[in-house]
């Protein structure tokens, strides 16, 4: 929201090419090599090199406050060791002109940005951030290119972010009276921790080893544990010197900062390296040719909450064309969407709905992020006796495919659903943008071919007005047997066998330090002096000097917060609210039906309900037909639980289905008819009903652990959370680990069973679904030209609804107090775990300094705590002002027992902590990173609408919190924390292996996993931000 002062009272379009050199021309040390205006996108690219080194810059002017900067390379992974993965971290550790440790974390509260991260892909790693401040950009961008450029890599950073060898408790280094079991060696290190989980999952080592049979020539960019402990410093050192270099970078800035600006800085960082080879290889994946498929079998983890007769993986591959044509690549892309997006695809018919398998696989879709395009389609959850059919059935559904053709209308609805994507202003637009270009432009494809949208579609038109065209592409590409077939089998002694390869991998490190050592005693003296070293070095971070780290100031954040004008209306008796603002031709509509007394037997299978009427079809009218009606007609319309807290009373809240579309404003009222449709006319009686539904409640339970282990600090936090008030009660049983247990029951049931219980209660919901004007409001958000016939459209709509309304008994408030401290026994091989309080409400005084010591914790304290002393991947606090709760995480956590010290010890540290004005000027600018973050404007005012929260609470909390004083966070530190957790308000949950640590104390709570399973780690987005954000 913050920017410098105007640059003259008339300033220019930042997209006008005129105001931009000519290409040839120089400019700050660079030359431009082409520029090009792209209406359709409202944006001006300009590609630049920088003379000196041949850095590739690529700049994008676009009337868009949010601006973007990245800095690139391409590293081609040598071997399976992460030497990419493990450089992208220890970068950010500490550089020459700011040598302090881990300025990328202490940078994060000295920042107004609203992303700031890093990425390791599978041949390139980028540092990309977002900020809407000039000066911020300015500070950041120097810190990046600073840290990427001209590292410390430490051999100490090394060992904390890559990998080692130190006693289990780290702790141990530091105490005299040990138990054994905190005293055992293991391999540490947060990169090693990460990417132990990520190779345990069978779904993420189900494509990580697809990838290696199909692109060998590509290796484990994020590592392999049983190959990372071979990587040493050296090694690591000689990587960035050879990659991390300007003649191997690719740069990206975005938004309407000067590039002038821009240049000027670059130019300054770069102009002291001297140009070098990059690493311009392009790697390809392996030639299939004629001489018959192939196939390639492995092994991998069971799924204890699947079916023991459903483990297996499969897909087949299909290499197709140059991913440098740029027609064919989109063609192809609409090809991929026709044959398996959504119920009604081929297919989805022929594969899921037939019975061969519940899910698509992890590999599944077309790959176009490297030079060759890469088509998969696979299965999971198949049996072994299916194996074969489900290749057959691909090469049948092919030549279906095409011999019937595609319909014309199914690619006009996939055009249109472009067509409103380029119109829907994201408040993330340039982010999506270098998300979209980076991965073809690392692979020499001219971005400048990735954003000539317009033509492309033209393009496509010309070609599909021949007639033909798609299927001769089928032709082309898959009616052969040119492929890879790959399959998982399940292992039952998987996760046994990695334990032991890495128990004797340990064995083997710690005899060769032995031998070196002179002795076993030696060894662990030395082992355990570096702990201590690494310790000492990690407590020096709290202390130190970080007056060389730039920053922005709390006096430049607006006391008067930004306002959204909205204005309310009736119409048919219900309350309207309506946001007019440009929207570029949209209409957003949004509507929430509240429910009193809803049944308990109901809530639970809310999320199975919305599901099913995108999924069953009605009585005239099949799925294939509706999905064709609502891609052809809207931009997509979901509908979901809903719960809030009151603002006002925190422990009391509202819960009912919320309701969404996005339209272009000509078909609003098809829109508001198709929702209708869905809700009211979908056929749960139908014939196919029963294995519909049951299809999609094994396509959400297989790879349940996964999903549970990919956010497993979440998971911990909703179930802890549920023993404090209402709201979060309700909300677990329908998002939390309750839902996941429910839905596994609910798939694993024997077929003779049935499921018409489950039907009688969803066809109960649906008659609730749109019951009761009364609790019935809308929201729409549409341009000023569109007012009149969007309010005719509702008009229409609202009066075809049912008027009865639903009144249920009132049903007491079940007792929703949950045991101090509860453990999930799940098999992984590090934890999750969170404690939650009970605090305030929205408007209570002491929610602003709850939320700043939130961020005091997490930065001063908890981070520094838990994952660089503790090796947890993230840890930290967090305040959620409207739901009043206070509460802690971590997230892939080696030493729960730590942990749980730490987080119970966190309120008297606050409590006895001498914070300083620097100390809370920090904390409230990482406050205002999300407080003043850009907002699409399909989420303008949606706060006051979903919530209840109105401008005047929003104002007086901001207040609050630019004004928050150090007494003021004491106080709350010993009110809301430290007392709570005197008087047992704290609840405490873990996720992981059931070791002896969790003792009588812990309530245990099964999931339902009846036979014990070898332990193993669950899949989880590598790019999370390591605070868990």
């Amino acid at each position: 929201m913050l920017r410098n002062a105007s640059k003259g009272a008339v300033r220019r379009a930042v997209t006008e090419l005129t105001q931009y050199p000519k290409p040839g021309e120089k400019i700050h040390g660079f030359t431009l090599l082409h520029s090009k205006h792209v209406p359709e996108l409202e944006l001006t690219a300009l590609h630049l090199q920088h003379d000196k080194t041949g850095a590739d810059y690529l700049h994008i002017a676009r009337e868009d406050k949010n601006n973007v900067f990245s800095i690139g390379f391409k590293t081609n992974p040598p071997d399976h060791t992460g030497v990419p993965h493990i450089l992208e971290h220890t970068t950010l550790c500490g550089s020459e002109k700011f040598p302090i440790r881990d300025p990328f974390f202490k940078m994060l509260p000295r920042t107004l940005s609203n992303f700031m991260n890093a990425f390791t892909a599978s041949d390139h790693t980028f540092y990309p951030f977002a900020t809407t401040n000039e000066q911020d950009f300015k500070n950041l961008m120097s810190v990046y290119l600073d840290a990427t450029l001209h590292p410390l890599l430490k051999r100490s950073d090394f060992s904390q972010e890559g990998w080692r060898i130190g006693p289990e408790n780290p702790r141990v280094a530091q105490a005299s009276d040990t138990k054994a079991e905190d005293s055992k060696l293991v391999f540490k290190g947060v990169v090693y921790n990460e990417m132990k989980g990520q190779m345990s999952d069978a779904g993420y080592l189900y494509y990580i080893k697809f990838q290696e049979e199909i692109f060998p020539a590509i290796n484990n960019s994020g590592g392999d544990p049983e190959k990372m402990t071979d990587l040493t410093y050296e090694q690591l050192k000689k990587f960035h010197a050879e990659h991390y270099h300007p003649s191997n970078t690719k740069l990206f800035t975005y938004g309407d900062m000067p590039l002038t600006d821009h240049l000027q800085e670059v130019d300054a960082q770069l102009s002291s390296f001297n140009r070098i080879q990059g690493d311009l290889e392009i790697r390809r994946p392996i030639e299939i040719n004629n001489d018959g498929p192939k196939s390639v079998w492995v092994q991998g983890p069971v799924d204890p909450l699947v079916d023991k007769d459903m483990q297996w993986k499969t897909s087949t591959t299909w290499l197709m064309g140059d991913t440098t044509n740029i027609l064919e690549t989109f063609s192809l892309g609409i090809i991929s969407a026709l044959l398996m997006d959504g119920y009604g695809s081929p297919l989805y018919r022929n594969l899921i709905e037939a019975g061969l398998g519940t899910d698509w696989s992890p590999n599944t879709g077309f790959d176009n992020s490297g030079r060759v395009g890469i088509f998969s389609v696979g299965l999971t959850g198949v049996k072994e006796a299916d194996l074969p059919k489900v290749k057959l059935a691909l090469h049948r559904t092919f030549e279906e495919v095409h011999g019937t053709g595609f319909d014309k209308s199914k690619v006009d609805g996939y055009l249109h659903q472009l067509e409103i994507a380029l119109k829907h202003k994201t408040a993330k637009f340039g982010m999506g943008l270098l998300h979209r270009l980076k991965p073809a432009w690392f692979q020499g494809v001219n971005p400048f071919d990735s954003l000539a949208w317009n033509d492309t579609i033209s393009a496509f038109q010309t070609e599909m007005a021949k007639g033909g065209y798609l299927e001769g592409l089928v032709e082309k590409y898959l009616l052969n047997d040119r492929t890879l077939t790959f399959t998982m089998t399940p292992d039952a002694d998987y996760g046994k066998e990695v334990e032991q390869e890495e128990a004797a991998r340990l064995a083997k490190k710690i005899d060769e330090v032995t031998k070196a050592a002179g002795g076993e005693a030696e060894a662990r003296a030395q082992l355990e002096k570096q702990e201590l070293q690494l310790l000492e070095e990690q407590s020096k971070s709290n202390t130190q000097d970080l007056s060389c780290l730039p920053t922005v100031y709390v006096k430049d954040i607006p006391r008067t917060q930004e306002i959204i004008d909205v204005r309310d209306s009736k119409i048919e008796n219900v309350n309207v609210q309506w946001r007019e603002a440009p929207t570029n031709g949209l209409t957003y509509f949004r509507a929430v039906n509240l429910f009193d007394n809803l049944p308990e037997e109901l809530r639970a299978l809310i999320p199975l309900f919305t599901d099913s009427i995108m999924r069953l079809g009605t009585k005239d009218m099949t799925m294939e037909q509706l999905e064709d009606l609502i891609k052809l007609k809207t931009g997509g319309i979901s509908a979901s639980y809903f719960a809030s807290s009151s603002p006002l009373d925190f422990r009391s809240s509202t819960e009912g289905i919320s309701f969404a579309g996005t339209v272009l404003d000509r078909n609003v009222s098809e829109m508001l008819d198709l929702l209708r449709k869905l809700v009211l006319e979908t056929n749960f009686d139908s014939a196919g009903a029963q294995s519909q539904i049951r299809q999609l409640l094994q396509g959400s339970a297989d790879g349940a652990v996964n999903s549970i282990a990919s956010s497993g600090h979440v998971y911990a936090r909703g179930y802890a959370e549920a023993g404090l008030t209402n709201y979060f009660r309700i909300k677990e049983q329908v998002s939390g680990l309750s839902q996941v247990k429910l839905v596994s029951s609910l798939a694993s049931r024997p077929e003779d069973e049935g499921l018409t219980d489950v039907i009688e209660k969803l066809k109960a919901i649906q008659k609730l679904a749109f019951s009761g004007s009364g609790n019935f409001r809308t929201a729409i958000t549409c341009g000023t030209e569109s007012v009149s016939t969007n309010e005719a459209a509702l008009q229409s709509f609202l009066s075809s609804l049912p008027k009865s309304d639903q009144s249920s008994p009132k049903i007491p408030t079940p007792d929703f107090s949950r045991n101090a401290k509860t453990f999930f026994p799940l098999p992984y091989q590090v934890y999750y775990g969170a404690l939650a309080l009970p605090t305030v409400s929205y408007t209570s005084p002491s929610g602003a300094p709850l939320q700043i010591l939130s961020q005091l914790l997490t930065h001063k304290y908890l981070h520094h705590e838990i994952r660089e002393k503790g090796g947890a991947y993230g840890g930290g606090a967090y305040s959620r002002g409207l739901d009043g709760v206070f509460g802690f995480y971590s997230y892939r956590d080696p030493n729960p027992q730590n942990t749980t010290e730490i987080m119970r010890g966190a309120g008297q540290w606050a409590v006895e902590k001498q914070w300083t004005d620097r100390d809370l000027e920090e904390a409230k600018l990482s406050v205002f990173q999300s407080v003043d973050a850009p907002q699409s404007v399909s989420d303008e005012g949606m706060t006051k609408f979903l919530s209840g929260v109105s401008d005047e609470m929003m104002q007086e909390r901001r207040g609050r919190l630019l004004d928050v004083t150090k007494e003021q966070v004491r106080e709350v530190a010993q009110k809301y924390v430290v007392e709570s957790l005197e008087k047992g308000e704290g609840r405490m949950v873990f996720l992981g292996e059931k070791k002896p640590w969790v003792d009588g104390i812990w309530e245990i709570k099964d999931m339902g996993i009846s036979a014990p399973q070898e332990p193993e780690i669950l899949d989880e987005d590598v790019k999370v931000a390591a605070l868990g954000s």
